[in-house]
């Protein structure tokens, strides 16, 4: 029995060394500056299934179609406005971290600014309502005056 469980837990351990071995791509560079190029291009692009992982972060078969086709066309010599294009292209504006400013794009620069501002206004006007009241409380309108000194004036006849 102890054969069969030695057996057993090498098993296990050669299934789990060769699946975490092939997790790991491999992406061989011969220019360092290629692979530096890459290695950045991968962490600019975002993986259109996950949303918000990069394509380097991201376990997807989409993620992995996108890391290859960016290292084929880094090693082709494209440069790296020229991926984000061609994959801008494909996927739309999404797939980038730093979309450019257009008027498709506007909610998502503007528009942390626009809802900022909203609530800063919609706070300053609660507060004024809120101290408008309490310096109106004390005094009189016109008309409350001349009520009041109609009442005093009937209370000191009648005494």
């Amino acid at each position: 029995m102890s054969t069969l469980y030695r057996f057993c837990v090498a098993l296990i351990a050669v299934i789990w060394a060769v699946s975490a071995q092939a997790a790991i791509d491999a992406y061989p560079f011969e220019d360092a500056a290629k692979e530096a190029q890459f290695r950045e291009l991968i962490n600019e692009i975002r993986c259109p299934k996950c949303q918000n992982q990069t394509i380097s972060d991201s376990d997807a078969g989409l993620a992995k179609d996108l890391k290859d086709k960016t290292y084929e066309m880094v090693q082709q010599g494209a440069s790296k406005q020229q991926v984000i294009d061609y994959m801008v292209q494909r996927y739309g504006d999404f797939v980038h971290y730093q979309p450019p400013i257009k008027q498709s794009t506007w909610v998502l620069w503007f528009g942390p600014f626009a809802f900022l501002l909203i609530a800063v206004v919609g706070v300053m006007i609660m507060i004024a309502k809120k101290r408008a009241p309490k310096a109106a409380a004390g005094q009189l309108t016109d008309a409350e005056k001349a009520r009041l000194q109609e009442l005093m004036k009937k209370d000191d006849s009648n005494s």
